[in-house]
């Protein structure tokens, strides 16, 4: 089979073909042993022609164990044989409780692949695949493998599941079958299920960043206005006199302003109005009774413009507006404990835009509108719904309980997206990814919880946007650059990785590639992974639907791996057209069955299912 070596190359060694020609033996991709004393060096075949074998160097074997990488070449006399088992096993791994099973080999039968559980889940791994190809089963195998596992338990695990299409809770709500301690929670922005729990987020948790991003802000000159908008919600929320006595002041200090411009009597009233109608309190409303000596006006009749033009109680109106000054409150502290609604939110606004150094400002009018607009949007559509006000709730407290079903702690929370918006689904999922990350730098043992953020569809929300830009940061670029030694570890899938973060990219420790076609995406790949060889390339271009090529820090040598389908699979499957086209034909009648009302499914019944995806 192999005869001696002809010549060695930088990182080949052609080999004489011995094989006889009616001799056949499948030796693609094949691994063999260079041995000769005190060296084992591990080569693949990567080209065979009736005279010469190409065998490409991979690593050696120091001690049994193996090193990636070669730096002596193998000698001239090396005895040339294809791997033995206790050398494969060493490659692809074995059962144990630090391992889980990725799935079999597709070059060595029966033979199983097994990634330790730490090479492969303490770091960030990517998934992609063209449409199809299995990338959503592939995952969900993994899950199951996983907590499927009966001498292994693990009821410790936070995997967080952003589903794009609810395709992952047909298979994964069955996994407190494998242990009774295991929970599954399906949190949803459409609940069909009685256990189903409805995507929400107190509105208090909210920083200056969440908004900026919610409320689509593109330039550097709304975020003060975000900011201040944010501070006076809080300050609001107490429902205390200083809170009232505060938006007095504010109001107060606006229509003085108006008052004393060089306005027309008429222009000043409308101003004036127009603030009441947005700002107003119990003091300050257009049916407050002010007192003068011996009478009292409503707030309304005080600005009636006599024949003069003036305002007939200019005098009354404008000792009452100064006894409500008070800059002392300008130094009120936010309280520590808060909560407040999105609509509260709005109101605040109201109030920063008549402040001093807002008012009558026409480049913050032009910024404020923009942001009104926005709020606006997501008061009035079902967005506004997903972002709540149920009382004081810290960050701990809300991780928590997004951790807790029923009293008992759930090891996967699928949260799903499919009926938000693209452009509010990114926010919503940087909003939680944060406080996630957040609340793992919080803890006292640093990584003592690890928590798993799988990103399905990922090029949805990890995209090279202008967060960094407005803000200085991006929340995907510092959880890959710093989320690692935290325990906050990112699950990128995705058919486009073209469209990633450069940054999250390059983070990633571990991959597994399905069939892949799109000329740029394979480019960006090849150029973002300077470890990637051609030859992996080539291989995952030609792959079957449920095989990928895995390579990384989980993995000694890059492996094609077949993966079972899940059981049960994920709604994640061609449409059957052929089975709902079918009208079966009457054999007895030779003609087609009568006509009958059509069969419209539910809305939430799952689809027929053909394909890998």
């Amino acid at each position: 089979m192999f005869g001696k070596i002809i010549f060695i190359s930088e990182s080949v060694a052609h080999i004489e073909n011995t094989l006889k020609n009616n001799e056949t033996m499948d030796l693609m991709n094949i691994h063999v042993i260079f041995e000769a004393p005190n060296q084992r060096i591990l080569g693949e075949i990567s080209e065979i022609n009736p005279e010469v074998i190409k065998i490409r160097f991979l690593g050696e074997y120091i001690n049994g164990k193996y090193v990636n990488g070669v730096i002596r070449k193998p000698l001239l006399s090396s005895k040339i044989r294809i791997i033995n088992e206790p050398e494969l096993k060493e490659l692809i791994g074995s059962k144990s409780q630090k391992s889980f099973e990725l799935g079999h080999s597709a070059i060595y039968k029966n033979y199983t692949v097994y990634p330790q559980i730490n090479s492969f889940f303490s770091n960030h791994f990517f998934i992609c695949g063209n449409s199809g190809a299995g990338k959503t089963h592939g995952i969900s195998r993994i899950i199951q493998n996983v907590f499927s596992d009966p001498t292994i338990s693990n009821e410790n695990a936070n995997l967080f599941l952003f589903d794009a299409y609810g395709e992952y809770k047909n298979a994964l709500k069955g996994i407190s079958t494998y242990n009774p301690n295991y929970q599954y929670k399906f949190i949803t922005s459409n609940i069909q299920d009685a256990d189903d729990v409805p995507l929400e987020i107190p509105v208090s948790l909210l920083k200056l960043d969440d908004m900026a991003l919610l409320l689509q802000a593109s330039s550097h000159s709304q975020l003060p206005i975000i900011e201040r908008t944010i501070r006076l919600a809080k300050i609001f929320s107490q429902n205390s006199e200083e809170s009232e006595r505060y938006k007095n002041h504010l109001i107060a200090k606006a229509l003085l302003a108006i008052l004393f411009s060089n306005q027309t009597t008429a222009h000043k009233k409308n101003e004036i109005f127009t603030i009441i109608e947005v700002c107003h309190t119990e003091d300050f409303n257009f049916d407050s009774r002010i007192a003068g000596l011996g009478y009292s006006r409503s707030f309304s009749e005080c600005f009636e413009i006599d024949s003069n033009g003036n305002f007939g109680e200019s005098v009354l109106i404008t000792d009452y507006i100064l006894k409500h000054v008070d800059d002392e409150l300008e130094e009120t502290k936010e309280p520590t404990i808060y909560s407040y609604s999105m609509l509260d939110f709005s109101k605040a606004l109201e109030f920063t835009l008549i402040s001093e150094g807002f008012q009558n400002n026409s480049k913050v009018y032009d910024d404020a509108i923009m942001i009104k607009v926005r709020l606006a949007s997501i008061l009035n559509t079902k967005v506004g719904t997903y972002f709540v006000n149920k009382g004081y709730v810290t960050p701990e407290d809300f991780v928590k309980n997004l951790i807790m079903k029923n009293g008992k702690k759930a090891q996967i929370i699928n949260i799903n997206l499919e009926d938000v918006d693209d452009v509010y689904a990114k926010v919503i999922v940087k909003i939680i990814c944060r406080l996630l990350f957040e609340y793992t730098k919080s803890l006292k043992n640093r990584a003592s919880m690890p928590i798993h953020m799988i990103l399905e569809e990922a090029h949805r929300y990890i995209q090279k946007d202008n967060d960094t830009f407005l803000l200085g940061y991006n929340i995907f670029d510092r959880i890959a650059k710093e989320g690692r030694k935290y325990g906050a570890i990112l699950g990128i899938i995705s058919q486009r990785p073209v469209e990633i973060s450069d940054t999250v990219i390059a983070q990633v420790s571990n991959f597994l590639i399905f069939k892949m076609t799109h000329p740029k995406d394979l480019k960006y790949i090849e150029e973002m992974l300077p470890n990637i060889s051609s030859d992996v390339i080539e291989k995952q271009k030609t792959l079957q639907p449920g095989n990928c090529v895995a390579f990384g820090g989980a993995f000694k040598i890059p492996m094609i791996v077949h993966m079972d389908m899940p059981d049960p699979p994920p709604y994640s499957s061609n449409c059957d057209v052929s089975s709902c086209w079918t009208n079966p034909i009457n054999p007895s009648a030779g003609t087609q069955n009568p006509v009958q009302e059509p069969n419209i499914p539910p809305a939430n019944a799952a689809p027929p299912q053909t394909s890998l995806n």
